[in-house]
């Protein structure tokens, strides 16, 4: 049997970003239907950011969601910096005019628009499998997918790709018609999730020592993240929670590897990283976003909040188009992008750069990058670029 359905806009993933961008588009009065070919479990299940610009935040309030976030989200005026055993705070607030970023899981985030969402009772398909898209280069798209043993067909104005790195929608693309690019590290990060306090509360330390990198960062005042640098061949199997434990305090300085409360781990991987970027993001009537156009090193946290500017651009165009019949924000949405997508995979590929052990580059290069981090913290300058990066460009920045 075969079903068709219409919508404005169909949204492929279910993740922030396309609930995200259905929540915008639904308090625009603009219909949308999102498909997803995961449970509702499984995309809760997976364990991402959790540090949100102010960006972000304000979307997150224009959207109707802002609820969780205000209420339990943990505000962060500063970072420190780790090197030679010795730690020095970073003051982003002060250095950009009073701007924070704020400490809220994306797994908290997700939670909070599939209820935004279902008390809309805004439409999602999960576990649409065979997802196939057609005719994105012509006035008619449409998406045929299956539901059990049903096929369906949802036709619509256009087709939003939000699902990700490994989806549909950038797959569905020509090879000649996208230009990709790509830089793979030669290592990963080891991350567990505990439920012990976070070391330092209020600010995100970095960690850079002659045994790797390690990162200390929280989802709130009780579940801690952390994570240090370890080759790409290890495997989680190898690394108990005690192992795990020693090395992340042998890798920051002795005041704060002393302050340093452990527990089990309750969630443990190993994540590579990677810096990737597709152009153009839009074709026809096929626009991506977030993952689906785009990857950058954790280490700058600006994943989320690059998908999350990518839909406020794609919401807005789309907006003018219903209500002022306008194609501009539509026709622009590839260059917007992407102008701030490559700026934050610069300051991304640098933090990663400044921070990590390289396996090429020997003791010679630990010495440069002690030389640039003492540097980088006795230089208001570059003080300041770090942090004016580190919460977010404005949304017009450059423009």
């Amino acid at each position: 049997m075969k079903l068709t359905k219409r919508t404005q806009v169909a949204i492929i993933g279910a993740g922030p970003s396309g609930l995200l961008l259905g929540a915008l588009l639904h308090r625009a009065g603009i219909d949308n239907i999102i498909l997803e070919r995961q449970s509702p479990s499984y995309v809760l299940s997976r364990i991402r950011a959790g540090i949100l610009e102010q960006v972000t935040v304000d979307l997150l309030h224009e959207a109707g969601v802002g609820f969780g976030v205000d209420t339990h989200g943990t505000v962060h005026h500063s970072i420190e910096l780790v090197f030679k055993n010795e730690r020095h705070p970073i003051d982003v607030s002060s250095l950009t005019g009073g701007k924070v970023v704020t400490a809220y899981g994306q797994t908290e985030v997700t939670k909070d628009l599939m209820d935004h969402r279902a008390l809309s009772e805004l439409e999602t398909v999960y576990e649409a499998a065979d997802v196939t898209l057609h005719d994105y280069d012509s006035s008619n798209p449409s998406i045929t997918y299956k539901v059990g043993n049903e096929t369906h067909t949802l036709q619509a104005d256009f087709i939003a790709g939000c699902d990700g790195f490994h989806g549909v929608c950038r797959a569905s693309v020509p090879k000649n018609s996208i230009q990709e690019y790509e830089k793979v590290y030669p290592f990963g990060w080891l991350g567990i999730l505990a439920d012990v306090p976070p070391v330092s509360p209020h600010a995100i330390v970095y960690a850079n020592s002659d045994r790797g990198f390690a990162l200390c960062s929280m989802r709130s005042m009780t579940r801690s993240r952390y994570y240090v640098q370890c080759p790409m061949d290890d495997k989680v199997e190898s690394w108990s929670d005690d192992l795990f434990w020693e090395e992340l305090k042998k890798r920051l300085d002795p005041e704060l590897a002393s302050q340093i409360v452990t527990g089990p781990s309750i969630e443990k991987s190993i994540a590579p990283l990677r810096s990737f970027v597709a152009e153009p993001m839009r074709f026809g009537r096929l626009f991506l976003a977030g993952d689906a156009a785009h990857i950058v090193p954790p280490t700058g946290a600006k994943g989320l909040n690059l998908a999350a500017t990518d839909v406020k651009y794609l919401s807005t165009a789309f907006i003018e188009y219903y209500k002022e019949k306008s194609s501009a924000g539509i026709d622009n949405y590839s260059t917007r992008c992407l102008k701030r997508i490559w700026r934050a995979e610069r300051f991304s590929w640098w933090l990663t750069s400044l921070m990590h052990r390289f396996p090429d580059t020997g003791g010679f290069g630990q010495k440069v990058q002690e030389g640039e981090l003492d540097y980088l913290v006795h230089s208001q300058a570059l003080s300041t670029s770090l942090a004016e990066n580190y919460v977010g460009l404005p949304l017009n920045f450059g423009e």
